[in-house]
């Protein structure tokens, strides 16, 4: 045999990656700047000659198996320094020396005694360069009698392996099935001998060494491509690598030239599937040679063992199956994986999942479905717990925004999870079986807990049934999808906090409240399609709910469902109602629970002693009305401290309408008195202060509020009632302090309070810096929206409400929106391009505009004779001067509307009087014949008698000089005017 040998060229550094006999080694490169596989080199070690391991119906040599393994668990794996000493290239084949560490591999396994030493070759120069030493190592293993040399009677005979048919090629004696049945989950320990494929293993299974092909469960990777040759010429190998596909053993000897022609004649080559090379290298850096467990769950229909195959990696084990799919080196097959446990099964989906969005590897050109769910990024939040709508779905109040804030709460729905439904009562749809005890088991575990919200999706779903729509369907709206956990807090003497405990008051996360709904059996966790958004937390709720099935708890059990009837008197009659009174009456005070804030000062319980629901409202204490200044405000205020709470009513009465009067304590306070105190509410006396509990309490909280002017007090003033012509003394009246900013025609006009809260909004609006002018489409105001307006007399930055907008999208800058200035009553055209977004911050608070008419008087329209003439009067009087009025409330009408959808819908009949003036602005349009009197009537309260008496004076005037309407004597009609349109303009001061 012709060789030449090549001498010693460098070191190189790589790391073993197979070891086929006890003096062959497959080493790979640690890096390659080239994708794929690494390029590696089949070593044999200079000079030494291992025993051979049997091939197709042949048998091991004398101590080959254990001069395989001595090598094998030396090297396989570790990181060693080569060099090539010599090269045969007639078998094309490397020889070289091999350092592991410091060690020489060669020297280690001739002094082991598992080779011999050959002292030299047919050509000269191939020899190893330590030969002197490796020959003193064998000699001293012969005299010592280890490894080969063994000189024990019968020892060599013992060291060969008794092989199975299935070791030695023949796979037809394999008893699949039986195999499968004896060892059925139980780990088997084995040695990867080939990898056919990333999912495909050759394996010795100890301690028989029945050869077995094994397909990794759950899994499927790329296929490499295949060759098919005549029998006759499949046998011969040429390389140690070649050689790695069979049992390993010495390489035959090359092809004639003959066979070679006549293989190439007939061989079928399939191209490899794209990275199938990739996935097979993957799998044959972590196992071949390997020590493995395999687990076997099945057998398919060709007899071909199915199982999961685990690799030690440092103190753990790994599951080839999960580091296949994590890397995007195979897919998941259902088939297969529904033979494994459900936990292995659920880790290679969500991996898969993860591999798609990550587009790896085999998954680089995939293209997701459509999906009507996506992710959502930093939007965690702390917050309490203000109300359960459902078994899956509460509102959390965010602890970083003002509580009358519109955003200050937040509808949270459980992510990934599904409870029974609650139904409607007014559309007669039925709680579902388990829904009120999964709402009252979150209730009284949730509400007015400090709680850690993750957001993880938003989905888009039907307004009615809450059913998927298509993406970019009109009537769709979104759902906020996150995890809550409950915040725990450490006590710093607490006994049982552990030594790592943090300091007091450190908050914790802690129980994921999905997690725990569906332990306790009152939600079902939801099955999602591949590409959808799910809980972070996905795996623990599907345990959870292993767990709760296994226990059959809740929906999960043969139980009958509890069933509870509750009689709603809040949408039955009030005779009923009244009906129902004595049965509240029977004890003092009745727990309750309360289920719906109506209004700051009205609320909706339920009464599980009487099973009823009844509409509450507090007895003498009154809140703003809806679209008032501080009306959600007293709402948010009362959801925070008493929704869904256990509370104790005492009730007094029932008013006309099937409403119960009463007095309500929570923890033993009366929530009354808190809502006083808080400056939300006023006292009523109409109501007869004798018989209600802890009046005196009521007014001490009133008067502390007035005396700090909260809220609803802030811009009043101490003792101070304004009468048609000069102040009185009157402690009860309200009165403000006001700047006119637009008057409209008939009398109407607009005015804004005068205090802190006017100078904190200007302080915003002043600090803003806005420049660029909002990209088309980015920005998409519609009606009744709060946005950023310029005003074009002064060029400031103004909220405003958008009236009205061009019909269609957007297309011009110069596309007009009809706006109403909020702050001020006015209302323009303004082009697209001088709107902006607003912030929440500065949008949450109400408009201060408030629309308002003289009391008593009635002014005419524009159309109307004088009617002109009496708005530029009362313009000349109010917003030309800039003076400051005070407004005495006279009364509230709601029953006027909006001005063209403007203001609160609440107009304010005030008298009106400048503070350097002794007489009333009333009374000055009456004195000029710019208005009249309201007709009195015998039924009117004693102070409206009173004031009309007392503007007749200066109406009478006016007719007796004839002036304004009275020129042609006395006017007839006592109609009411009709509100008349918001005039456009730029009035404001």
């Amino acid at each position: 045999m012709a060789s030449t040998a090549t001498g010693a060229t460098g070191w190189y550094r790589g790391r073993v990656k197979a070891v086929p006999s006890g003096d062959c080694m497959v080493i790979v490169a640690i890096a390659s700047s080239k994708p794929g596989p690494l390029p590696e080199k089949s070593i044999t070690l200079s000079s030494l000659i291992a025993p051979r391991l049997a091939r197709r119906g042949g048998v091991d040599e004398p101590f080959a198996w254990d001069s395989r393994e001595f090598l094998r668990k030396h090297c396989i794996g570790k990181d060693v320094t080569f060099r090539v000493d010599y090269t045969v290239p007639s078998i094309n084949r490397d020889f070289g020396t091999v350092f592991l560490g410091d060690k020489n591999v060669a020297m280690l396994v001739v002094s082991a005694g598992w080779a011999k030493v050959r002292e030299q070759g047919q050509q000269k120069g191939e020899a190893s360069p330590y030969l002197a030493e490796l020959l003193r190592l064998e000699e001293q293993a012969k005299q010592e009698g280890i490894g080969r040399w063994s000189k024990i009677p019968g020892a060599a005979e013992a060291s060969i392996r008794n092989l199975p048919p299935s070791a030695v090629g023949d796979s037809s004696n394999l008893d699949a099935m039986g195999l499968l049945a004896a060892n059925k989950g139980r780990p088997l320990e084995g040695i990867v001998e080939q990898v056919r494929d990333g999912s495909t293993l050759r394996v010795y299974l100890l301690p028989d060494f029945q050869f077995v092909q094994v397909f990794v469960a759950g899994i499927q990777a790329p296929q490499m491509g295949r060759r098919a040759v005549p029998e006759s010429v499949i046998e011969p190998e040429v390389t140690v690598e070649e050689t790695n596909g069979d049992v390993p053993g010495e390489p035959r000897a090359p092809l004639t030239s003959a066979q070679r022609l006549a293989a190439s004649a007939s061989v079928v080559e399939t191209t490899a599937d794209p990275f199938a090379p990739e996935a097979k290298f993957f799998t044959e850096m972590r196992v071949l040679n390997r020590d493995v467990r395999i687990v076997l769950e099945s057998v398919d229909k060709f007899s071909n063992l199915v199982g999961s195959v685990y690799y030690p990696d440092g103190e753990s084990a790994k599951d080839l199956a999960l580091e296949l799919v994590e890397n995007g080196f195979a897919k998941y097959v259902e088939w297969s994986a529904n033979m494994m446990e459900e936990e292995a099964k659920r880790k290679l989906k969500t991996s898969e999942l993860q591999a798609k969005k990550d587009r790896l590897r085999i998954w680089k050109n995939y293209v997701p479905p459509a999906t009507n769910s996506k992710a959502i990024h930093d939007q965690n939040f702390t917050g309490k717990v203000v109300e359960v709508v459902s078994g899956d779905c509460i509102i959390v109040a965010d602890d970083s925004i003002p509580y009358g804030s519109p955003l200050a709460e937040r509808r949270v729905n459980l992510s990934s999870i599904r409870c029974p439904k609650m139904g409607n009562p007014r559309r007669d749809e039925k709680p579902a079986p388990y829904a009120r005890e999964a709402k009252e088991f979150l209730r009284t575990r949730l509400i007015g807990r400090q709680v850690n919200v993750q957001m993880e999706y938003s989905r888009k779903v039907g307004p009615a049934d809450g059913s998927a729509v298509p993406s970019g369907a009109a009537e769709a709206r979104a759902m906020d999808f996150g995890s809550v956990f409950l915040v725990s807090t450490v006590k710093a003497d607490g006994n049982d906090a552990p030594p790592s405990a943090p300091s007091a008051g450190t908050q914790q996360s802690g129980v994921n409240v999905a997690e725990l709904v569906v332990s306790r059996g009152f939600g079902t966790v939801i099955r999602h399609r591949d590409f959808e958004e799910r809980s972070n937390y996905y795996d623990a709720l599907l345990t959870a709910e292993s767990r709760a099935i296994s226990g059959r708890k809740g929906i999960h059990s043969a139980r009958d469902t509890p069933v509870m009837h509750i009689t709603d008197l809040t949408i039955a009659s009030a005779k009923k109602a009244k009906d129902f009174l004595p049965f509240l009456h029977r004890s003092r005070k009745i727990p309750a629970v309360v289920e719906y804030v109506l209004s700051g000062h009205r609320f909706k319980l339920l009464i599980p002693k009487e099973t009823c629901s009844i509409a509450f409202s507090f007895s003498g204490v009154r809140c703003p009305g809806r679209d008032e200044p501080y009306s959600n405000e007293a709402i948010a205020f009362m959801r925070r401290k008493i929704m869904q709470r256990d509370v104790e009513i005492e009730v007094e009465t029932v008013d006309r309408t099937g409403t119960f009067l009463g007095s309500l304590w929570e923890s033993r306070t009366n929530m009354a008195v808190t809502l006083l105190e808080a400056g939300l509410a006023k006292l009523q006396t109409s109501f007869g202060t004798d018989r209600i509990p802890d009046f005196h309490l009521l007014e001490q909280a009133e008067q502390s509020a007035r005396k700090q002017k909260l809220k609803i007090w802030e811009n009043y003033v101490e003792g101070e009632e304004v009468s048609n012509g000069a102040p009185v003394e009157n402690k009860q009246e309200e009165v403000l302090k006001v700047t006119v900013t637009e008057v409209l025609a008939g009398g109407k006009f607009y005015v804004r309070p005068v205090g802190e809260r006017i100078a904190s909004i200007q302080q915003q609006l002043s600090s803003l810096n806005l420049q660029e002018a909002p990209l088309i489409g980015a920005f998409n105001p519609k009606k009744g929206d709060i946005v950023l307006c310029l005003f074009g007399a002064d060029k400031s930055w103004n909220r405003a409400m958008v009236v009205n907008g061009p019909r269609g999208p957007i297309e011009s800058s110069n596309d007009m929106f009809e706006v109403f200035y909020i702050d001020y009553g006015n209302q323009e055209e303004v082009p697209y391009s001088q709107l902006r977004p607003i912030d929440p911050s500065v949008s949450a608070a109400p408009g201060l505009a408030q629309l308002c008419r003289l009391a008593y008087v009635k002014v005419p329209n524009l159309e109307e004779d004088y009617g002109e003439e009496a708005a530029v009067y009362l313009n000349e009087l109010t917003l030309e001067t800039g003076k400051e009025f005070k407004a005495k409330i006279e009364e509230k009408d709601t029953s006027g509307g909006k001005m063209k959808g403007q203001g609160t819908g609440t107009v304010l009949a005030v008298t009106l009087i400048a503070e350097d003036s002794e007489n009333s602005v009333n009374a000055a349009m009456l004195q000029l014949g710019l208005g009249r009197l309201e007709k009195k009537n015998r039924w009117d309260r004693k102070e409206k008698q009173q004031a009309l008496d007392n503007l007749e004076t200066f109406q009478d005037e006016a007719r007796t000089r004839r002036a304004g309407i009275w020129q042609f004597g006395d006017i007839q009609s006592d109609d009411e005017d009709t509100t008349p349109p918001a005039r456009k303009g730029n009035g404001r001061k």
